[in-house]
């Protein structure tokens, strides 16, 4: 059956769970000929109870089914970039990621609302056939009647119901008027002098009668017969003769009351102590009398980060015009004030940016360096991240919906951000694996940010020390390269040609070079301290070796769960996998032959600060990686010392006296099966020698590699897009990126014939929908052939372009006998 043609159309909306947006038609009483409010929250039935969907668009299911309605739209401005919806459902169709999954992943704030909610009866509705309790012709609150209830009434269309906006409050104090106060509090009751009594007075009761008559009245018997200088049994006695009499009367007001009274409500009673200038079991004690009342009052704004006050030198713009450009090479600072002219430009006139980082460090440098553009332009920057509490990130964002600012500065999360103008997206480092989410949808921030960008016709910067492959087919200039001071030890060189640069001797042999601290970088870390200066060694991993071997039958240790050699851990004395967390303690002997002696193989972080402490006897050594991270605030006060970490240390800030970097094994970036393998490991170079913002450290890298040309285009000062140009060239014959789209297919199962089953048949569908050989690599086992107990196997697929890669994964859209996860843009393979 058709679809009236007053029908409403449905709208899509996207819950915050790993499925598709559903159909929902638009709440009671919308005017149809208004637009769909894309990228804004609806409250919808789900469950039996109201959920925070977000709309995503329309749905072209009228007629094929009854559909409920939503029930109320939460928001006047879109909540999320329209733009951004149309990009995630786009990528969520390609690569059959649940919309819903995605928008987790990207949008970190709002999935839980606050509101007003009121119901009523409809007029001349009976609601008896629900429940004995349930709402009448009046307005009364939705929390005093079961959800469930609610949802069955509304479902009949029985239920009217009113929603309003509920600010954020917090428990604060105020003073309760005079009149108010319990009678005990304000009185207290004492002992007055009487004219005439019942019976005659002794001498003494005469004594205490008359003092009292001339002091009184007194609010404690204590004082009475203190002060008239007689025993308590006097008084008493003045009492029982009717010469005296208890009265009322009203105590001084108090201080800390008055100040409340006239300078409150204070949010704690810590604050109107303080500001009373009391002890806080003071003011505690006026609120258990009934002088003060708790009250709930509008939380005030969370605080923010502050904005940098640091600006660029003023400079032209002289960045491409282009929708897509890039701006590679230089140190950072150097890439920030070429870039601030556009920023500052586009604030002015009363356009947003957003500007991604992949990591804290870079976070941090384009925060300290771009931020402060916004308040000489008129408007406001936000830092935006998942560091920030749900209270500040939801401050941050409702900033961003009323216009008030105009720069969001971010991780991923601030991709989503709802500019009602957006002038530019500035996505930093645009081929750091960091880009990647490791778990969830598994996206590529880069990407969907390119997908947004075409989405909205909004230009799209790429900014970062060396550009991707795939960027190079953007406009845009590359700054010459910082100084650097470069040595590269290498382990693989022949005894004729020994001379490996000023620090090595002629005479020194391979043998002789030593691992992990070679001859040359001994002697300059000896030179670091006999200098006071300072000194990084970056380690190939954390713990203490890579593996332990037994010294007779060369058994190793592996992890029960997955096939890789379980890590020696010398601190914890115990053997980790770093792939699922097994643990278990170091065997007393080898389980093979029964030798107790083990032999440890490739060293780590705890290894090779052993090795600093032994070369280096009483000077500072720190060690910094996931296990373990030593406060190194003496170096960044700019003390001596020597840390040791992984790759976690380009997280933090340089520190300040930084006279060395040592490399210890480059090889590590290189031996791994990834076509970027030499990519990162280029990268990783740029990086460390633009890591000093001011000055170039001696960099020396140790590695059996020495000729490879990412590290020969350091050597050799050639500019930014000069490796990744030669990359790009070596790839086209292989058909990998940027000249084929490359998409990764894991097929897994706990059990291996299964697993390689399933994956043979998903090669076989995609061939049978017209996959040639050059588009289809494997099925072949994963490197790491069993993960936590998971036998994953992958094929790899080379399309030409996203209409093609569409055509062969929609072969897949049917049930496998394994998990089929498909990656559009993977990272890191093997």
């Amino acid at each position: 059956m058709s679809a009236l043609p007053h029908s409403p159309t449905p709208w899509l909306i996207a819950l915050p769970i790993p499925a598709p947006a559903l159909d929902f038609l638009p709440p009671h009483g919308w005017n149809p000929a208004q637009p769909t409010p894309t990228g804004h929250r609806v409250l919808i039935p789900w469950r039996g109870e109201l959920s925070v969907g977000l709309v995503v668009g329309t749905s072209d299911t009228q007629g094929r089914g009854r559909l409920r309605e939503a029930v109320h739209l939460l928001d006047d401005a879109p909540h999320v970039h329209p733009a951004f919806v149309e990009a995630t459902c786009g990528l969520s169709r390609l690569s059959r990621i649940p919309l819903g999954l995605l928008l987790c992943d990207f949008v970190g704030v709002g999935w839980e609302a606050r509101y007003l909610h009121s119901v009523r009866a409809v007029a001349g509705a009976d609601l008896g056939m629900f429940a004995d309790a349930v709402p009448g012709a009046e307005w009364s609150e939705a929390s005093s009647y079961a959800p469930g209830l609610l949802d069955r009434i509304r479902e009949q269309g029985l239920l009217d119901e009113a929603f309003g906006a509920a600010p954020r409050t917090v428990t604060g104090y105020r003073a309760r008027r005079c009149a108010d106060v319990p009678v005990e509090a304000r009185y207290s009751e004492g002992w007055q002098a009487e004219a005439t009594g019942t019976q005659p007075l002794t001498p003494k009761q005469q004594q205490a009668w008359l003092w009292l008559k001339a002091h009184g009245p007194v609010s404690r018997l204590s004082e009475w017969s203190s002060g008239a200088g007689v025993g308590a049994g006097v008084v008493r006695g003045v009492l029982e003769r009717g010469w005296a009499t208890s009265t009322l009367h009203e105590r001084p007001l108090p201080p800390a009351w008055e100040l409340l009274n006239t300078r409150g409500p204070f949010a704690s009673q810590a604050a109107w102590a303080e500001a009373a200038g009391v002890p806080q079991s003071a003011v505690t004690r006026l609120l258990a009398q009934g002088w003060a009342e708790s009250v709930s009052l509008p939380a005030p704004p969370p605080a923010l980060p502050a904005a940098s006050t640091w600006l660029p030198r003023p400079v032209s713009d002289t960045m491409p015009q282009e929708r897509i450009w890039r701006l590679h090479g230089g140190r950072e600072a150097e890439r920030f004030s070429r870039l601030a002219p556009r920023i500052r430009r586009l604030l002015e006139l009363g356009r947003g940016v957003t500007i991604l980082a992949p990591d804290s460090a870079t976070l941090r440098g384009a925060w300290e360096h771009l931020s402060g553009l916004a308040l000489e332009a008129g408007t406001r920057a936000l830092c935006f991240s998942g560091t920030l509490s749900e209270v500040q990130r939801e401050h941050a964002w409702a900033q961003v919906q009323r216009g008030e600012a105009g720069l969001v500065i971010g991780t991923a999360l601030a991709l989503c951000a709802p500019h009602a103008d957006l002038g530019l997206i500035v996505v930093l480092e645009e081929g750091s694996d960091a880009h990647k989410l490791l778990s969830g949808s598994r996206a590529f921030v880069p990407d969907l940010a390119e997908r947004m960008a075409a989405a909205g016709d909004i230009p799209l910067a790429l900014l970062g020390c060396v550009p991707a492959a795939e960027s190079l087919l953007h406009p845009g200039p590359v700054l010459p390269p910082p100084r650097q001071r470069l040595h590269i030890v290498d382990y693989a060189a022949p005894t004729e040609q020994p001379q490996m640069g000023p620090l090595s001797s002629p005479h020194l042999k391979p043998s002789d070079l030593g691992y992990p601290i070679s001859h040359d970088l001994g002697k300059v870390l000896r030179q670091v301290q006999a200098r006071g200066r300072q000194a990084v060694l970056l380690a190939p991993r954390r713990g203490y070796s890579a593996l332990l071997r037994c010294s007779s039958c060369q058994y190793t240790p592996g992890c029960p769960n997955c096939d890789v050699s379980l890590r020696f851990h010398q601190e914890r004395r115990a053997l980790h996998c770093h792939q699922c967390g097994y643990e278990v303690g170091i065997p007393d002997r080898c389980d093979h032959c029964g030798d107790p002696m083990w032999q440890a193989r490739g060293p780590g972080t705890e290894w090779i600060v052993q090795e600093v402490k032994k070369l280096l006897p009483g000077f500072p050594v720190y060690r910094y990686d996931r296990d373990h991270q030593d406060d190194l605030s003496a170096l960044d006060a700019g003390e001596p010392g020597v840390v040791v970490g992984t790759q976690a240390l380009l997280s933090l800030t340089c520190p300040p006296n930084l006279a060395l970097i040592g490399v210890t094994l480059a090889d590590t970036w290189l031996n791994i099966s990834d076509f970027r393998a030499g990519e990162r490991y280029h990268r990783l170079l740029r990086q460390l020698l633009g890591w000093h913002p001011e000055r170039a450290p001696l960099t020396v890298v140790q590695t059996f590699q020495a000729e490879h040309p990412a590290l020969q285009c350091v050597l050799h000062n050639r500019d930014a897009g000069y490796y990744p140009a030669l990359e790009a060239h070596a790839r086209q014959d292989l058909g990998y990126p940027p000249h084929r789209l490359l998409t990764f297919i894991e097929v897994a199962a706990r059990d291996r014939g299964r697993a390689a089953q399933a994956a043979q048949d998903v090669a076989d569908t995609l061939h049978g929908a017209g996959a040639v050989s050059q588009e289809v690599l494997g099925p072949a086992p994963s490197p790491l052939a069993r993960v936590r107990g998971v036998y994953p196997y992958q094929l790899l697929l080379r399309t030409r372009n996203e209409e093609r890669l569409n055509t062969l994964l929609s072969a897949l859209d049917r049930r496998f006998s394994a998990r089929v996860r498909v990656d559009l843009s993977p990272r890191g393979l093997g």
